[in-house]
C-alpha cells in the first residue's frame, strides 16, 4: 500500500484551509489548487494568520515549518497528478461537485484516492461517471476542521471498502476523530444529529416557549457541556442506577412521547426564522460576525487544548 506523502487540496475556501493545515501540521506535503483570481495571495495569508493563531493558542510550535510545506498550483493537473490523496472543498453545489469530480478523476495517479468535503450530498450523486470511483467517498470534516477533529468516511456503492479502511487511517494519521459509515445517507450522521437538535430548536422557538437566546444557553450551559467530552449514548448511561438500559426503562416513555408531537408539521417556519435572525442581530451585528468567529475559534482552541 502506498505510503501518503502528499495531499492535494482542490477548492480553498475555509475548510480548503483548514485541511491545508490539518495535513501540513502532520507532516505531509500539501498543494492547493483553487480556481479564484489572486488565490494565492488571499489564502495563503489566511492559513499564516490560522496558523499564527494555532501557535499563540499553545496548538502547535512551529509555523514556520507547517508553512513551508503548502505550495499552491495554478493548475489542476499540477496538483493531481503527483498527490497521494485528494481531498476536494469545492463549491457546495451538485453540477460543481460533478464537474470537479470529472476534472480530477482525469489527472488522479492510479494508487491515489479522493475524498470529498460534501456536508450532506451523497457521492454517487456526483461520483458516477468516474472512471476511478472506486477510489472515491466522502470525507466530510466539521468546520474548521484543523480545530474540530471529527471526520465522517461515507463510501458511495462503488468504493472499494480497502479504500474506506485507507481513507479511515490517513485521517487518524494526521490527528483527526474518524467515523466510519457503512453506507449512504443524506445528512451524514453529525448533520442529522444536529439537524434533529435545531428542528426542535425551531419548533421551541416558533410556538413561544422560549427565547432564541434561552434555548441557545440550554445547550450551551447545560447539554453542551456534557457534549464537549462525551456522546449521547454515553450521557444516559451515566444517567440511571444501572446504565443504558435502566435509563430507557425509566424515561423512553417520555421521549417517544415527545416524538409523537413532532409528526406533526414543525417546519423552519420562514416567520420564526426571521425573527430569530432579528433577535441574533441585535445580540450580535453583521458586521461584528467575524470577530465572533475569531472568538469561535479561540474558545475551540482552549477546549481541544484542555481536553489534551
Amino acid at each position: 500500500m502506498n505510503a501518503i506523502r502528499t495531499v492535494a487540496i482542490v477548492g480553498a475556501g475555509l475548510v480548503g484551509q483548514g485541511w491545508a493545515i490539518v495535513f501540513a501540521r502532520a507532516g505531509k506535503q500539501v498543494v492547493i489548487h483553487d480556481a479564484r483570481e489572486n488565490a494565492e495571495a488571499i489564502i495563503g495569508a489566511q492559513i499564516e494568520k490560522a496558523v499564527a493563531d494555532l501557535v499563540e493558542g499553545g496548538l502547535c510550535d512551529d509555523a514556520g515549518a507547517i508553512l513551508s510545506r503548502i505550495r499552491f498550483a495554478r493548475d489542476l493537473d499540477d496538483a493531481v497528478s503527483g498527490c497521494d490523496y485528494v481531498q476536494e472543498s469545492a463549491f457546495e453545489r451538485i453540477d460543481v461537485k460533478r464537474e470537479v469530480s470529472l476534472a480530477i478523476d482525469a489527472f488522479l495517479p492510479a494508487h491515489a484516492f479522493v475524498g470529498s468535503s460534501t456536508s450532506g450530498f451523497p457521492g454517487s450523486a456526483f461520483y458516477e461517471d468516474c472512471k476511478n470511483r472506486a477510489r472515491m467517498m466522502v470525507v466530510h470534516p466539521v468546520n474548521p476542521p484543523h480545530l474540530v477533529p471529527l471526520v465522517e468516511i461515507v463510501p458511495t456503492p462503488w468504493t472499494a471498502p480497502e479504500e474506506a479502511a485507507r481513507a479511515r487511517q490517513l485521517m487518524e494519521d494526521v490527528g483527526q476523530s474518524a467515523v466510519s459509515l457503512s453506507r449512504e445517507i443524506p445528512g451524514f450522521v453529525l448533520n442529522r444529529l444536529q439537524g434533529a437538535l435545531l428542528d426542535e430548536a425551531f419548533a421551541l422557538y416558533a410556538e413561544g416557549y422560549a427565547t432564541a437566546e434561552d434555548i441557545d444557553r440550554t445547550v450551551r450551559d447545560g447539554l453542551g457541556l456534557r457534549w464537549a467530552f462525551m456522546g449521547p449514548f454515553e450521557t444516559i448511561d451515566l444517567n440511571a442506577p444501572k446504565g443504558l438500559a435502566d435509563y430507557a426503562e425509566r424515561l423512553g416513555a417520555m421521549y417517544s412521547g415527545f416524538a409523537g408531537q413532532r409528526k406533526a408539521n414543525r417546519d423552519w417556519v420562514p416567520e420564526a426564522v426571521a425573527r430569530a435572525d432579528a433577535e441574533r442581530r441585535e445580540v450580535l451585528p453583521a458586521g461584528d460576525l467575524d470577530a465572533r468567529r475569531s472568538w469561535r475559534d479561540e474558545m475551540l482552541m482552549r477546549i481541544v487544548k484542555a481536553k489534551r
